[in-house]
């Protein structure tokens, strides 16, 4: 697995969502698991996806849309 994203766990819970919709498996784990949980939405969170569709994830949520108006 790969690091994806880094942020606060309600940005990554969406786009764990949102690469699901893409088929695309993704697992989330907080910064650090160690920390309460103290339903804090702006816990630092990590999004993991496997390297092999790493390229795939990233056209589709970092790279710049030369579609766009």
């Amino acid at each position: 697995m790969k690091l994806f994203y880094t942020g606060p766990v309600v940005n990554a819970e969406m786009l764990v969502m949102m690469l699901e919709k893409h088929n695309i498996a993704a697992t989330q784990a907080f910064v650090d698991p160690a920390a309460p949980d103290e339903g804090d939405l702006n816990r630092p969170a990590q999004v993991f996806v496997s390297e092999a569709v790493y390229d795939r994830a990233y056209q589709l949520f970092y790279a710049e849309r030369g579609d766009e108006l």
